[in-house]
């Protein structure tokens, strides 16, 4: 085996507090997805969002990794092969855990981006609205997510390594959003074997070789001791 391409979704951070959508009692229960995650809700309302991202920002900057997110990169850093790690996850937690191949298919909370002219800068800890950008100095600040109807990033990138990949992992996805859910049926089409982590099988579930069922904090680590030790 000499590559492997990771998907983590928001199960691998609910471990370490950062509350995934469906979860109840969490910053998404309290706004609907449309005022608050389209470029509409922004256009109608910029400080509900630019808030509401504040709030994740802020939360996201106090999280720490868990044994997840400490497993995969150790992966990456013992494995023989290629590790490729994509994530629809906007916050930092791989990269505090030593991650340093990730790929942010939904953006980052920690980067601004021009409505404008498309420049990117790291975002302050509190943004707001009408913030100017740094390059062509209009008030077009937004934070960089990808929102629902926009294009996520790097998909040129993600299909190049699910095509090459030996194996693909998807961890803590729920299989309900495109193109990611989309993702085992491409690795499956060039031949890769395919795993998921869940706490229960995804939508997609049924496409995968494997699935191992419990908390990422337990499965994560038991699984990469296997791929290393072999």
């Amino acid at each position: 085996m000499q590559k492997i391409v990771i998907l983590t979704g928001a199960g691998i951070s609910a471990e370490s507090g950062l509350g995934t959508f469906r979860a109840e009692g969490g910053l998404w229960a309290e706004h609907r997805i449309e005022d608050v995650a389209t470029p509409e809700g922004f256009a109608r309302n910029p400080k509900l969002v630019v808030d509401f991202y504040n709030a994740r920002r802020a939360q996201a900057a106090e999280a720490e990794p868990n044994a997840g997110h400490l497993a995969l990169s150790r992966l990456e850093k013992d494995f023989a092969g290629e590790v490729v790690l994509v994530t629809q996850n906007v916050d930092d937690l791989h990269e505090k855990a030593g991650s340093r191949r990730v790929m942010h298919m939904h953006g980052a909370l920690k980067g601004a981006l021009c409505g404008r002219c498309e420049h990117r800068w790291e975002a302050p800890l509190v943004m707001a609205p009408g913030d100017s950008c740094p390059q062509c100095t209009q008030p077009a600040a937004r934070p960089d997510i990808v929102w629902f109807g926009e294009m996520p990033y790097d998909m040129e990138q993600i299909y190049e390594h699910l095509s090459e990949a030996d194996l693909f992992v998807s961890i803590g996805t729920s299989g309900n959003v495109y193109p990611a859910a989309g993702f085992v049926s491409e690795a499956r089409r060039h031949g890769a074997r395919c795993m998921e982590f869940n706490l229960e099988p995804s939508a997609v579930g049924g496409l995968f070789n494997d699935i191992r069922i419990g908390p990422a904090t337990q499965t994560l680590p038991e699984w990469v001791a296997e791929v290393l030790a072999n």
